[in-house]
């Protein structure tokens, strides 16, 4: 089970840090990843992890967050840095049932967390 913590209100130009932690010996060589929905519109990815290491991000948080992984502590981390008030929106980790990481779309993540919610004001 997959489970989100660090989410909460901040100023716009402010700083947060996402965790998720996971099961020991489950999704450590998973794919994993960051997502956000907002109400009315449909899941989108954020940043993605593969079991090497490489990361990809979508673009409208490219330079200002950071996702990474600590298998020792099986949590996963986003970092997020330089927050607008258009990145608010319940956010979710994911897991893929795959070392490899093919993109940012939701649809090829099996387990999912039950998200934690983050409120920029500008």
């Amino acid at each position: 089970q997959l489970v989100e913590s660090g989410g909460g209100s901040v100023q716009a130009g402010g700083s947060l840090r996402l965790s998720c932690t996971m099961p020991s010996g489950t999704y450590q060589a998973f794919c994993m990843g960051w997502f956000r929905q907002t109400p009315g519109k449909q899941r989108e990815g954020v940043a993605t992890i593969d079991n090497a290491g490489g990361t990809t991000y979508a673009d409208f948080v490219k330079g200002r967050f950071n996702i990474s992984k600590d298998n020792a502590k099986t949590t996963l981390n986003l970092q997020m840095n330089s927050l607008k008030s258009e990145d608010t929106a319940m956010y979710y980790c994911a897991a893929r049932t795959s070392v490899i990481c093919r993109g940012l779309g939701p649809g090829q993540f099996s387990f999912w967390g039950q998200g934690t919610q983050v409120t920029v004001s500008s």
